[in-house]
């Protein structure tokens, strides 16, 4: 069933959990870097401004624990609960009542674009009157779609002419001008496939990124592994990053031997893709690390035969062994199972200067792991548009003292008076970080 019910906005829930927009951080573990095993750790010691910095020294061997079975058990959001973020911050909810949101997108005029991917529809908000809080909601397109997960406008810039939204089994557009709170047109197939044969068979991933050149002339998307491991034939065409013309003809391997890179997005400033990646699974806790990292024209990460480098998996032991020595160790290295989602660069002046041309991304949270990770937003500090190999947290709080969960980070953007914006699926919210001025 579609959810054509208009959200609810949080104009009462703030009364009923008492600190729960604005929230200061542990100061004492503020700005504390963490490495080798204090890296691998768990959430216990998340908190905004804790760094870590995860390096390939630090893996264990493969099996060293067993493999986890550990789902989240999601809870309702507990009374008085709140999520923290760093000093000189607040963060409030900013709208409710989605269903699976899972990739958000601004508008060149300020508008919120909002994939649903259960729902099979696509929203819009505005925010009318500039207070921070949207004040209309539409569903922007309900038809053509199936599983809908990444969106983008093109051309790229201020004057879009279409809306293009990446299916989970090939890419379309619709017409799109700026303000437009309806497609103004019926669905365009693109050439694109994304997937043997344009269809998702058999499950596995079935998110699909996507993103633009800056010029316009060629087109990103990304493709998940159909199994955790497997190197049969149904893998070709998989775990890779594919560029197209826009039109979706052109089609060849961008990058490949990437498991499932969820997010992909370009750095302001450059042409260069950047990736936010799952890895492996079954390989115990702290095996095998997601990451971030930009995308080496065709190159190639390892999945399923390596992994970081020269790592054999081994599941596959002795396989392919002319693409050791091929294998890249990307710029920064996640706590494993993480799942580390989408991505977004602070391209905007609202927060202090040093967060400019960062990233910041969605840890949407382990299942394969004994002690949970992930579950928060978190910084990786660029230095002219070079990773440092190190990620801090941003915001935190959504694992109960228990353990439970009441929230999982999904998308990210930012909006066009520069505050950051996340999405949770756990509960179908969206969240608004801003700078106290």
């Amino acid at each position: 069933m579609r959810c054509r019910q208009p959200f609810l906005f949080l104009a009462l829930a703030s009364s009923f959990l008492p600190g729960l927009t604005r929230a200061a951080p542990a100061q004492d573990s503020a700005g504390k870097l963490l490495t080798g095993q204090a890296a691998l750790g768990d959430w216990t010691s998340d908190t905004p401004g804790v760094r870590r910095k995860i390096t390939v020294a630090d893996l264990p061997p493969p099996g060293e624990t067993r493999s986890a079975s550990n789902s989240p058990k999601v809870v309702d959001r507990p009374r008085g609960a709140q999520l923290h973020v760093p000093a000189g911050f607040k963060i409030e909810e900013y709208a409710a009542g989605f269903r699976d949101p899972r990739v958000l997108l601004t508008a060149p005029n300020g508008d919120i674009f909002v994939s649903e991917s259960r729902a099979d529809q696509i929203r819009v908000l505005r925010d009318q009157d500039g207070d921070g809080k949207p004040d209309s909601n539409q569903v922007f397109v309900e038809s053509s779609l199936n599983k809908p997960f990444g969106i983008a406008f093109y051309p790229p810039g201020p004057d879009p002419q279409y809306l293009y939204v990446a299916n989970t089994d090939g890419v379309i557009r619709f017409p799109y001008r700026n303000g437009d709170l309806k497609a103004r047109g019926p669905a365009e197939k693109m050439g694109a496939h994304l997937s043997p044969g344009g269809l998702l068979r058999g499950g596995g991933h079935w998110t699909r990124g996507l993103a633009f050149s800056p010029d316009g002339k060629k087109m990103y998307a990304s493709i998940g592994s159909l199994s955790n491991v497997s190197d049969n034939k149904s893998e070709a065409d998989r775990a890779r990053i594919f560029e197209f013309n826009p039109d979706g003809s052109g089609q060849k391997v961008y990058a490949w031997g990437i498991r499932n890179a969820v997010g992909i997005a370009i750095r302001p400033g450059s042409d260069e893709l950047w990736m936010s990646v799952n890895e492996r699974d079954e390989r115990g806790d702290n095996l095998v690390p997601d990451y971030i990292s930009h995308v080496t024209p065709g190159g190639f990460y390892g999945w399923p035969w390596f992994y970081l480098g020269n790592h054999q998996d081994p599941r596959h032991k002795g396989a392919h062994p002319e693409l050791a020595g091929k294998t890249i160790v990307p710029d920064v290295l996640v706590q494993s199972h993480s799942a580390s989602l989408n991505l977004c660069f602070y391209d905007a002046k609202q927060f202090p200067e040093e967060y400019r041309g960062d990233i910041f991304a969605a840890f949407h949270g382990s299942w394969n792991r004994s002690r949970r990770t992930g579950y928060k937003i978190v910084r990786v500090p660029l230095d002219h548009g070079k990773a440092r190999g190190e990620y801090e947290d941003f915001v935190t709080g959504f694992v109960t003292p228990e353990g439970d969960v009441w929230g999982r980070p999904v998308g990210l953007t930012v909006a066009k008076d520069g505050s950051l914006l996340f999405s949770e699926d756990a509960h179908g919210t969206i969240w608004r970080v801003s700078a106290i001025r």
